[in-house]
């Protein structure tokens, strides 16, 4: 069996979280290819190295001394280095990277040298090569990732490499200048590897157990999803839960590759497993739930609308020509809603609204601010009945009005409409009905 598996910065940022992704790394010899992230936070009021990596260039960019930020990276590293007692030494590197910084090589590459280092002291730990990310990994002038090279070079390097440290985050442009993916990006890197080798799982490491029903912000110590498909996650990242990088799933996806959401703090956990479909049935009705606030919504009113051809185009063109996108657009027979960020359409909405009376003449238009949205996402909704009346049921017991519901064709998602106050008390009352009594 052939894995790849990712480590983020909170699971590689001490020596004793070293040892421990030692321990699961040679627990397992299917775990050929390691992702590691730059170090993150050793406790609650620590910085991460990248952070720290962005203020030391920040300096250097400015023409000021940056000796003593730099300085204070590399004590990150020597703390890690001495913990498990290795004997290479970063200072070469150190000094690369001061000279960089002196001819100002930029801030992607600034911010890559967490993962560089951190990356060669993971290879020299587990005894693995080091491949550096920027060899095989590979940007266009634009700095927009090239899939095909990046697949093509990184499949032949990998070849002949039983066992390799490839540094997250990072690659190179085709003038061989350093150029990153956005933040989170390891989680990319992680499943470009395993797109490359065919492997048969990737592992992505972290410290929660797995992908949680929903936000442990609102709900304390929610339930883990055992098995979520890759469309229930791509509805649930988009109304805002998130635990991998949204781009790290495409590769994988494509090649059929289950990505397995695990806990550096407790390996025993299953976590949760990502695929691209299944027989297994969900734990409950619901998969997950998740939303965002901060909504308007305009209501249009026209007798006879539904037989007026192009009603629909005329009123969205509107809002394309303003630059603003919807989220959702309920309708009626007379009635027409569209959902949009506020803080988009405040800056434009007397524009959108005298637009839409020339364009479409309605009886009345109704703004409405201060809205949010609540996705309630499953597979095992298709098979269930009266998953709406049970929400309907459950807001209403909490005293919460709705002002819109919305179910898309494939049954996998319902999305609620409360206002702004009632969004924490939503998901309460969603989740005690589909999860807490079911437990």
């Amino acid at each position: 069996m052939k894995k790849v598996v990712k480590f983020g910065g909170s699971s590689l940022a001490s020596a004793e979280q070293f040892k421990k992704v030692g321990n699961i790394i040679r627990s397992d010899e299917g775990r050929r290819y390691v992702i590691p992230s730059a170090p993150g936070k050793r406790f609650d009021k620590d910085t991460k190295v990248t952070d720290m990596l962005y203020a030391c260039y920040e300096k250097a960019e400015n023409g000021e001394d940056f000796s003593g930020e730099l300085s204070a990276i590399e004590a990150r590293y020597q703390e890690i280095i001495d913990g498990l007692e290795l004997s290479m030494t970063l200072k070469p590197d150190f000094e690369v990277i001061a000279r960089d910084f002196r001819e100002k090589k930029g801030r992607d590459y600034a911010a890559s040298r967490g993962e560089y280092l951190n990356g060669r002291i993971m290879a020299e730990y587990l005894g693995y090569e080091f491949i550096d990310a920027a060899q095989v990994i590979f940007f266009d002038e634009n700095g927009s990732f090239l899939a095909d090279l990046t697949n093509e070079r990184l499949s032949a390097r990998l070849k002949s490499v039983e066992r390799a440290v490839i540094p997250g985050f990072y690659g190179s442009r085709t003038d061989g200048t350093i150029c990153t993916f956005s933040r989170g990006g390891s989680d990319v890197t992680g499943s470009i590897v395993a797109k490359a080798i065919y492997a048969d799982m990737y592992e992505n490491w972290t410290d929660v157990s797995g992908f949680l029903v929903t936000d442990p912000r609102i709900i304390e110590n929610p339930a883990v999803i055992e098995t979520i498909t890759y469309r229930e996650l791509r509805e649930l990242s988009y109304m805002g839960a998130t635990v991998l990088h949204e781009d790290a799933i495409f590769p994988v996806r494509r090649e059929g590759i289950p990505i397995n959401i695990r806990n550096t703090n407790r390996p025993e956990d299953r976590g949760t497993l990502i695929v691209e479909s299944t027989c297994r049935k969900p734990r409950f009705t619901i998969t997950g739930i998740a939303g965002k606030k901060g909504f308007a919504a305009l209501n249009i009113e026209k007798d006879m609308m539904n037989s007026e051809i192009g009603f629909g185009r005329k009123v969205l063109q509107v809002f394309e020509e303003n630059q603003v996108a919807f989220e959702h657009m309920p309708s009626g027979i007379d009635t027409m809603t569209i959902f949009v960020h506020q803080s988009e359409f405040e800056e434009h909405e007397q524009n959108i609204m005298a637009g839409i009376h020339r364009a479409v003449e309605p009886d009345s238009l109704e703004l409405e601010a201060d809205l949010a949205l609540v996705a309630v996402v499953g597979r095992g909704m298709k098979s269930n009945r009266g998953i709406a009346g049970r929400i309907f049921s459950a807001l209403a017991h909490a005293n919460i009005n709705i002002k819109m519901i919305d179910q898309g064709s494939s049954e996998l998602n319902i999305i609620i409409g409360v206002r702004n106050e009632d969004f924490e008390n939503a998901i309460k009352a969603i989740y005690d009905i589909f999860v807490t009594a079911q437990l």
